[in-house]
């Protein structure tokens, strides 16, 4: 589960706290909110019953945080015991309660820092102490690139997987020996603990938990708008602590990369079955139990993101792609098109080929 539904119901808002430091990289901050804010502004335009967003930014003081780019950034939340109300530009004391205890946000953003963190890690225990109650009290964490080490030394990645910047990683294996790296994957997730090696992937991320808060159509809207290439779905690009789809049965394994070398092959599931010595029966079960989606359903995405791949990346004609992916006529393409991505064939290549080759 990612958020808090008792948290979020009683005040009809998702929180999202986005932590500051100095050396932050603005881009962390400022992409993920203005995704986070187009998901809400559509789902809540087809549905105002769809959670208000309300987003703050979290220092361990009240310093103005000046980014890279020399972007300033003021807090809303202080780690000091207090509040800062940015249209008063005035402190409020938040009663008896430090604020670090008080305020728990639903998704708390961990962004990159400008070179070597450490420096600014050793300044910062307090909010790395607030960071870990706050996963503890039952926080969605979410870092990117440097920022995940921050996290690491929370303790809470100790023995969980996670990833970081390429250029960071061999630095990261020596300060963190007790988190499993997984310096192959662009995104890892260990419960509710989100890592990104890259701003790309944490866009990504941003899209998924879009699509889990406000639903598909609204992280579709998202993703038409913000991306400007083609990218594999958030669950093809992860590594999922314990998910299914690291599953250890060999055999299903050697089916997946079959189906996946296969696509225009016009084999029935039935047929495969018997390839690999399965009854149908077995086939089906094994499968499902494997890898937590139906082989049908399976095939099916493969194709779709193939399809996706070639629209962009080449000029095959429509019906010579759905040919490629496995269909005899290109109708059966664009339904599955209108049905998982709500656009035919031709609407996303050209809405593709415009974001990847526009002068604008």
């Amino acid at each position: 589960m990612l958020i808090d539904k008792k948290n979020t119901s009683k005040t009809n808002q998702l929180q999202v706290g986005l932590a500051i430091y100095q050396h932050v990289l603005a881009t962390g901050l400022t992409l993920p909110l203005e995704m986070l804010l187009a998901g809400e502004a559509f789902a809540r335009r087809y549905d105002k019953s769809a959670l208000k967003l309300k987003t703050q930014f979290v220092s361990q003081d009240s310093k103005v945080i000046t980014s890279r780019a020399g972007i300033q950034f003021l807090p809303d939340i202080i780690l000091d015991g207090t509040m800062l109300d940015r249209t008063m530009l005035d402190r409020t004391i938040l009663d008896n309660t430090a604020a670090d205890e008080m305020y728990r946000p639903d998704i708390i953003l961990v962004p990159s820092l400008w070179r070597n963190p450490r420096p600014t890690l050793k300044k910062h225990a307090k909010l790395i102490t607030w960071l870990k109650h706050c996963w503890q009290q039952g926080s969605t964490l979410l870092a990117v690139g440097t920022g995940v080490c921050f996290l690491a030394e929370s303790g809470l990645l100790d023995d969980h997987s996670a990833t970081t910047h390429w250029h960071y990683v061999e630095q990261f294996k020596r300060d963190y020996p007790k988190v499993k790296i997984k310096p192959d994957f662009f995104i890892t997730q260990s419960e509710r603990i989100y890592c990104a090696a890259s701003l790309n992937a944490l866009a990504d991320i941003i899209v998924h938990l879009i699509r889990q808060t406000y639903g598909l159509a609204a992280a579709q809207n998202v993703e038409r708008n913000f991306s400007h290439e083609i990218r594999k779905p958030y669950e093809e690009q992860r590594y999922l602590e314990g998910a299914v789809d690291r599953h250890a049965d060999e055999l299903v394994a050697q089916i997946q990369f079959w189906l996946r070398t296969n696509l225009s092959s016009d084999v029935s599931l039935s047929e495969l079955a018997e390839q690999f010595g399965l009854s149908q029966r077995s086939f089906t079960r094994r499968f499902k139990m494997a890898t937590g989606i139906r082989a049908t359903e399976y095939w099916q995405q493969l194709r779709i993101e193939t399809a996706k791949d070639l629209l962009a990346s080449s000029n095959l004609s429509i019906q010579e792609i759905a040919y490629h992916v496995g269909y005899q006529d290109q109708g059966h393409l664009t339904r599955l098109f209108k049905q998982n991505l709500f656009l035919t064939p031709k609407d996303y290549r050209a809405m593709v080929r415009k974001k990847l080759f526009s002068q604008n």
